[in-house]
């Protein structure tokens, strides 16, 4: 058998078994060593099609012949076992290809080893079940968060949270991801889903997939866990994905009557899994674990994980200040890592919890130290509809019924993309918190206290939730630690509607390297950007 195909273009190809297996998922692995043009060797997973057939994805990133080895764990299976092959790859556009991968002093993400990335992600966890139709509500809620400027969608891989196994609310247009009590993977489940895995990368946008959310690990075990990746692996791997090993990993179930054993049992099975991921994940998409607080803790080994993600809750001000907590705590950690918020303040999840507070959350986030950040909207991420609200989860509450088709109209969302859309006009990957460079400096965990960051020589940004000007038209800030023989010029930057006021091109400190910062246009949140000329 020749293959052929384009660089930068999914191919799939098949195998058949000659030999009949009864129960052909469970009873053989397969696997393809590829080797690249150059030398470059992958072990690459096939995942099961039907009945005696496995299929095997991957996207070419070299012209030339790549030489096909088939290994099945039956090696007396002539069929499946050490057949030999070629992929003759003609012609292609390399450009197409947008890789992630980490910085070379670990502080941020980066795309195809080029360009610093600013990770801006939707929640949508449900985003795989029926409630959101395709191709007409995904593609409509793909198109709107695309205009926007977000470049990641989190969604979990059918193992749905706030449910129990098995419930109705987490199927798709052909069921779930298994067959009932586990027995067996469902392939055609994953046929639909492919539907809007592909359109997403199709679309530019990035899929985090999430293989579960924690507590299945128990319902499952960890040998049908490490099944489910695999599988997960071998579908979707070959695209541009970040895979987070599970949602919560450490939390219970809702109704646990033994949570504190439980959680040591999902801390140490959810490592064995992490590690199994590492081994056996041929194509280098990076690695991550959405935590109950701090991802690096959800298992045994950090350093399994490429990127560390937090979750600060959704209580508001207090989870604003709550981000900045964690933030600093565990920005410098060894081993050093990005850092990114996974989760907080998901808007309208609470009647405070509105644009304002998303604003509030993201800037502080971001001149906190964070290198990206993971917006969530009530609504979207169960995917409530008009006529079948998603309903009660396992505790009893309803986290609201708010429609999807009016929480995607959120401002929330439209308004941090205004924001990264601004920071990406300078090197935001360089900023680091300056907090003494302005006075007086307030309470450091003081979610109403401006937010600063700089790059010393460079640039400051400042973020003004609250009035800069006492009510007696008193200045209650000074920027410090200016160079008085430097002149700087200033704007204001409108986060509601990504407006830029300027100041003054001819700013100067005074002889003690001081400048006072004026009055914000308006009663209302800003963003103040000073640079030398």
């Amino acid at each position: 058998m020749i293959i052929e195909g384009r660089t930068a273009q999914l191919l799939q190809w098949e195998y058949h078994s000659n030999k009949f297996y009864s129960d052909p998922f469970n009873d053989i692995e397969l696997d393809i060593l590829l080797t690249s043009p150059e030398g470059k060797i992958w072990k690459i997973p096939t995942f099961w099609v039907e009945e005696q057939r496995w299929a095997v994805r991957f996207i070419p990133k070299e012209i030339g012949t790549y030489k096909v080895q088939t290994h099945c764990s039956d090696t007396k299976n002539s069929s499946l076992h050490d057949l030999h092959d070629t992929l003759s790859i003609i012609q292609g556009d390399l450009s197409s290809i947008n890789n992630l991968n980490i910085s070379s002093n670990h502080k941020y993400l980066k795309k195809n080893q080029k360009s610093p990335f600013f990770w801006l992600a939707d929640t949508w966890w449900m985003a795989l079940s029926k409630r959101l139709s395709y191709p007409d509500d995904f593609k409509s809620l793909v198109s709107r968060r695309k205009a926007q400027g977000f470049n990641v969608i989190m969604l979990v891989a059918g193992l749905f949270p706030d449910m129990e196994s098995f419930d109705e609310r987490g199927s798709n247009e052909k069921g779930f991801p298994w067959e009932a009590e586990y027995t067996r993977i469902n392939p055609a489940y994953f046929d639909k889903a492919d539907e809007r895995i592909s359109y997403l990368v199709e679309s530019g946008l990035i899929p985090c997939i999430l293989g579960s959310w924690g507590y299945y690990l128990q319902a499952l075990g960890e040998k049908k866990m490490k099944q489910h990746w695999r599988y997960i692996i071998a579908r979707w791997g070959a695209y541009n994905v970040v895979w987070t090993i599970a949602g919560e990993a450490t939390m219970p179930y809702y109704l646990s009557k033994q949570r504190t054993k439980d959680m040591y049992a999902l801390h140490e099975g959810w490592t064995h899994v992490a590690r199994y991921i590492k081994q056996i994940e041929p194509f280098g998409n990076l690695i991550t674990i959405h935590p109950t607080e701090i991802g690096r803790e959800q298992i045994q080994e950090p350093s399994l994980l490429d990127f560390n993600l937090i979750q600060a809750g959704h209580h508001g001000y207090e989870s604003v200040s709550n981000c900045i907590r964690l933030i600093r705590q565990e920005r410098d950690k060894k081993p050093l890592m990005p850092l990114i918020v996974g989760e907080v303040n998901y808007e309208g999840i609470q009647k405070d919890i509105h644009a304002s507070v998303v604003r509030l959350t993201f800037w502080s986030a971001i001149l906190s130290g964070a290198k990206g950040f993971s917006y969530g909207a009530n609504g979207i991420w169960q995917v409530n509809t008009k006529r079948n609200p998603f309903g009660a989860s396992p505790h009893g509450t309803t986290w609201g019924n708010t429609p999807w088709e009016e929480a995607y109209l959120y401002q929330g969302a439209t308004q941090i993309g205004y924001a990264k859309k601004l920071l990406e006009e300078y090197e935001w990957w360089l900023l680091e918190p300056q907090e003494e460079w302005l006075l007086p400096q307030g309470k450091l965990l003081d979610a109403n206290k401006p937010s600063i960051a700089g790059i010393p020589g460079k640039l400051c940004i400042i973020y003004f939730y609250r009035a800069s000007y006492y009510w007696w038209n008193r200045p209650k800030y000074t920027l410090s630690q200016l160079e008085n023989s430097v002149t700087y010029e200033a704007l204001f930057w409108d986060p509601r509607t990504n407006q830029k006021y300027p100041i003054s091109s001819r700013i100067k400190a005074n002889i003690n390297g001081h400048w006072s910062i004026p009055k914000l246009p308006s009663k209302e949140d800003w963003v103040l950007i000073l640079q030398p000329l």
